[in-house]
């Protein structure tokens, strides 16, 4: 299955390559126009979502599955998510307090591919009081062993390997085949 996977695109359109993908997933601060045109540039049939701290608090538009605290099914596997990133000023749309992250994600059923805009805690994060890490992740990796969990927010490419978790950290644009 080849994964098309989109981060923190700051343009209001898309102005990718065109290919073929058997799913698109938006790991947030992305402009929906954005996921719609590399949807359709990429022939995806699926696109699954969530949604960054620059993002509006508007719902997604259709085709656009939201997996924000949800789960769903493509292709024999199972897709989940959380918004947002930690609380690191007053106001703004998907902003948590790392109390709030582990509470949503205490009893989050294992899934296959897990996404989400912020990173887990010390994997890929940065010490600037902006791109620090959920810990929710990190309890999360270890409780439910997810097979990839896809994050963006860094603004950084980097793989690492937890346990049996692959976790990639996207910035644009990236094909992933699992």
């Amino acid at each position: 299955m080849n994964l098309l996977v989109l981060a923190d695109i700051d343009d209001f359109h898309w102005h990718g390559p065109a290919g073929k993908a058997d799913l698109l997933l938006a790991l947030g601060d992305l402009a929906d126009a954005v996921i719609l045109e590399a949807a359709a540039a990429w022939r995806c049939p699926a696109v699954f979502a969530v949604k960054g701290n620059h993002d509006s608090a508007g719902p997604f538009p259709e085709p656009i599955v939201d997996l924000h605290l949800r789960s769903a099914g493509c292709a024999g596997l199972r897709f989940g998510g959380l918004n947002g990133c930690w609380q690191y000023k007053p106001r703004g749309c998907f902003l948590y307090y790392q109390e709030e992250a582990e509470a949503f994600l205490a009893a989050f059923p294992a899934v296959d591919v897990f996404i989400s805009h912020n990173s887990p805690r010390r994997i890929h994060d940065r010490e600037d009081e902006i791109h620090t890490g959920f810990t929710a992740l990190n309890a999360y990796i270890e409780r439910a062993r997810p097979r990839l969990l896809l994050h963006g927010h860094q603004h950084q490419e980097r793989e690492t390997r937890v346990g049996e978790t692959r976790v990639i950290g996207v910035y644009g644009w990236k094909v992933i085949e699992i």
